[in-house]
């Protein structure tokens, strides 16, 4: 079997990662691409009373189970089947269930900090940026915790403006350095967007068969 390519796209929360990882996945073959979200390895707060799990910074990289993260892109590497953690956004803890990923030739990592843990940093073969300004960030979050999951206007920007703000200033816009692709206006970027699957494509054409 073919080495299975790894993709990590980070940027700042509200810039279109996630819409730029699926509109990678549609310019390939379809099922040749799965997407993972970073959301997905928050830490579990299952041990904490709800009131101090809502005060948690979730966008400082110690809100990531970075252990079980890189594991599992080793195993991605590999070949080998992965069982996904399911995050439940209300009440900040992993549900029972996974979610099952095997036999997919490309592998994309899509989150905040993707690119911020070195030793996950060295196992992505293309690494990817994507630059929106603040303001227009700002306003697809605002819209997204609201319809997506079930926040006040008030908690979004109190969020905002206490850890979210900060700590892409601090944590997320320094890894941009990283990038082997720093793709400007977000997720709809279409000539970006051709310029990447065909990089895509060449490394997979290059590819070595996984080891196990």
């Amino acid at each position: 079997m073919q080495r299975p390519l790894l993709i990590g796209i980070s940027g700042g929360t509200g810039s279109g990662k996630t819409v730029f990882a699926k509109n990678i996945a549609r310019g390939l073959d379809p099922g040749v691409a799965a997407i993972i979200a970073q959301d997905s390895y928050y830490e579990n707060l299952d041990h904490l009373p709800l009131d101090a799990r809502h005060q948690r910074n979730f966008d400082h990289p110690e809100a990531f189970d970075w252990k079980l993260l890189t594991r599992h892109a080793g195993q991605f590497i590999r070949g080998e089947q992965v069982a996904i953690p399911i995050y439940d956004y209300r009440t900040h803890t992993r549900t029972t269930e996974t979610r099952s990923i095997s036999g997919y030739p490309v592998i994309i990592l899509e989150g905040i900090l993707i690119l911020w843990n070195p030793e996950l940093r060295a196992m992505l073969d293309l690494k990817v940026y994507i630059d929106v300004d603040d303001d227009i960030r700002f306003i697809r979050r605002l819209r997204r915790d609201i319809e997506e999951r079930g926040r006040t206007m008030e908690s979004v920007i109190e969020q905002y403006q206490e850890t979210v703000r900060p700590m892409h200033r601090q944590y997320v816009a320094p890894t941009r350095r990283y990038a082997d692709f720093i793709i400007p206006e977000g997720g709809q970027n279409s000539v970006a967007l051709k310029v990447l699957c065909s990089a895509i494509h060449r490394q997979l054409s290059n590819q070595p068969p996984a080891s196990h």
